[in-house]
């Protein structure tokens, strides 16, 4: 039997022309990815940044996903080459690097996620992106360059004055612009719909066109259509925790409004 890694369901629309839908995960729990999964979102953003979430949780989220064939985009924190693997080796289809900040951020993200011949990302083999040892060891650094997906987050005006030289970096698969923080860094705090915020959102989609990086970013309350017409190729329409605060906001005030719970005495 011929062992092959999995594949990136992700890769495959970009591939062909598509446009991905990412559905951000807050919290850790694997029914939440699973049943997230089984709305047919090509992938859950999960995320280690922001959130008190450990490997292990990450890990079985991701099988959970894995059962609808749905891919797992991990953001990483920001630390060592082993917080980038990891997510990788427990076959995460792609990690999301927050705050990419130059060219030479960009280089050292792809010297440690890479193997050779276009980066050093140490070879393991043993986890789950390689069934444990299955994949024969070339395969596996091939397919593995091939079919993964390494995310820079473009959220800073540092990495945006230089979005064209970091879009040549090669290994670099997709730019991820977030606009709420790229509007506090320029000033703007929370404007995502600034012209200004605007505007970087569509360069940074248009360069990445021009050089072939993929762009996905979150639609915060603007038409599809609009971010696809940019060129952007992976959008986030929402998170769970905004899901369960929507609902939540509108079960409290029917509960406020109800006079059988609202009696004196």
């Amino acid at each position: 039997m011929k062992w092959n890694m999995r594949r990136s369901r992700v890769m495959k629309k970009f591939r062909d022309g598509q446009v991905a839908t990412c559905m951000k995960l807050n919290f850790m729990d694997s029914r939440i990815a699973e049943l997230a999964a089984s709305y047919d979102f090509d992938c859950l953003w999960l995320c280690m940044e922001h959130c008190a979430n450990t490997l292990e949780q990450m890990e079985n989220q991701v099988r959970a996903a894995k059962i609808y064939d749905v891919d797992c985009l991990i953001r990483v924190p920001r630390g060592s080459y082993s917080d980038m693997i990891r997510p990788l080796e427990m076959d995460a289809a792609g990690i999301i690097v927050p705050h990419c900040m130059s060219v030479a951020d960009a280089e050292e993200i792809v010297y440690y996620t890479r193997f050779h011949p276009i980066g050093r990302r140490p070879v393991d083999g043993g986890n789950a992106d390689a069934h444990y040892c299955n994949v024969p060891i070339p395969d596996y650094m091939k397919q593995a360059n091939k079919d993964r997906i390494i995310c820079v987050q473009i959220e800073d005006p540092e990495a945006y004055e230089v979005i064209e030289q970091i879009a040549q970096v090669k290994g670099i698969t997709m730019f991820y612009f977030g606009p709420q923080d790229y509007s506090q860094a320029i000033g703007l705090p929370g404007e995502i719909r600034h012209p200004k915020v605007q505007e970087a959102r569509r360069r940074v989609a248009e360069v990445g066109k021009k050089y072939g990086v993929f762009c996905g970013t979150s639609r915060v309350g603007l038409p599809y259509k609009e971010l696809v017409d940019m060129g952007y190729q992976l959008i986030t329409p929402g998170s769970d925790v905004m899901g369960l605060k929507t609902y939540w906001d509108a079960m409290s005030e029917e509960l406020k409004s109800e006079p059988a719970l609202n009696r004196q005495g």
